[in-house]
């Protein structure tokens, strides 16, 4: 297996992880287990107990739920160096919502009992993880505004930056490993709409459309479309 520490590099890349205190990164990393995914394989299920706190730090993971008719809801698409699952960390109730890799994926899992034995220790410590979980409040409350608020063109383009930025956690990236379809369910849109607005922030010169992919070519410009 993997030593989790040679990891350590990536994970740095996010402004979490990189902000904290250099005892406590060293003993995340020296609790970490190396966990591999095969695409499509499930992380957990909305109702399973909780696990402990997740990296991503190869591939990508798919975070919603699919209702008893089959309609999915899809929350988030999370990529290296994201971390998730801190919400059953705190209140030790079961996991909120289901999760799937999305492709061949690595993780790393700090365990739940490990965790909660090193914050027993180290109680100061709950403020990285609370600053953690109040980012991704915080996200959650501008995309709820977003939602009721925008009209569906500066809605996405939005979603597009939150993305490209890695929802804050990372320096903007070009490349969206994105399928139309799952931007259409993180918004709530239809497959017809989204095509059409993604059509013409490409013929803006905004985005290159392949398929899977979103390629960012004028990240300024679509600030302004954001705003």
């Amino acid at each position: 297996m993997p030593d989790p520490r040679q990891y350590a590099s990536q994970l740095n890349q996010g402004h979490w992880f990189a902000a904290l205190p250099a005892a406590l990164s060293q003993s995340l990393l020296g609790m970490a287990q190396v966990q591999r995914l095969d695409a499509g394989q499930r992380l957990f299920r909305r109702g399973d107990k909780p696990s402990g706190l997740y990296a991503v730090v190869e591939g990508a993971v798919r975070v919603g739920a699919v209702s008893e008719n089959g309609k999915e809801a899809l929350l988030t698409l999370v990529e290296p160096p994201y971390w998730f699952g801190e919400i059953s960390l705190f209140d030790g109730l079961p996991r909120t919502h289901d999760a799937f890799a999305e492709s061949a994926s690595t993780l790393l899992l700090l365990p739940q009992a490990e965790l909660l034995a090193l914050l027993e220790r180290q109680p100061l410590y709950w403020r990285d993880f609370a600053l953690l979980m109040s980012h991704k409040l915080r996200l959650a409350f501008i995309t709820l505004e977003d939602m009721s608020l925008l009209p569906a063109a500066p809605r996405l383009a939005r979603r597009l930056l939150l993305i490209a930025e890695n929802y804050g956690e990372s320096e903007p990236r070009r490349v969206l490993h994105l399928a139309q379809e799952q931007l259409a369910l993180m918004l709530s849109l239809s497959r017809q709409t989204t095509n059409q607005i993604l059509k013409e922030l490409q013929a803006q010169g905004v985005v290159q459309l392949t398929y899977g992919e979103i390629e960012i070519l004028d990240i300024e410009r679509l600030r302004q479309l954001a705003s």
